[in-house]
């Protein structure tokens, strides 16, 4: 048919692009979200029994690890987990606070030498109320941030761009935290 008769625009290119994101799917549903606080259904106690490369762990410490997160806010979004099944802050141990800290600091320069982050957001959500998603688990969030990362993309249309694959960053930043 011709331009003329197509009113409808069916067919015609609307100049937008599409960013297929169908990973993003499972954590809109709640798959793996475990169904109650227990051990064996939480996600940060199984992660480090499996393979580094397999649950994105570049970082393993005595009492807590580094982990990419799966469905990252920012590219190199990493969080600090203690082994430990514990929900609140104030329930770790005075080594496990000291550990996470450690952590923290590592995994900030480690992500700024690999990736230049120009910033970084870090905190813990406590408890559910608060934007946990897995509330049952302490786990702190480090989000690296560069100028402009954050543009219309997340506001008006609702996605986050991620410009390179987890297991890619992972490797990245395992290699380069010694």
């Amino acid at each position: 048919m011709s331009e003329e008769l197509r009113q409808d625009g069916v067919g015609q290119s609307d100049g937008l692009d599409r960013l297929w994101t169908p990973h993003r799917l499972a954590y809109i549903r709640g798959e793996n979200k475990p169904s109650d606080s227990s051990e064996e259904e939480c996600p940060f106690c199984r992660i480090p029994a499996l393979p580094d490369a397999e649950s994105l762990v570049v970082r393993h410490g005595e009492l807590a690890y580094a982990v990419l997160n799966l469905y990252p806010y920012a590219p190199g979004h990493l969080m600090l987990c203690p082994y430990r099944h514990l929900a609140d802050y104030t329930e770790t141990t005075v080594e496990e606070a000291a550990e996470i800290a450690a952590l923290t600091k590592q995994a900030m320069t480690v992500v700024r030498r690999v990736s230049g982050a120009q910033g970084f957001n870090i905190g813990m959500n406590q408890g559910a109320i608060a934007g946990a998603g897995i509330s049952a688990h302490l786990h702190q969030h480090v989000v690296p941030r560069w100028s402009g990362d954050q543009n219309f993309m997340p506001i008006i249309g609702r996605t986050k761009t991620l410009p390179e694959l987890l297991q890619e960053t992972r490797d990245l930043f395992a290699d380069a935290w010694d």
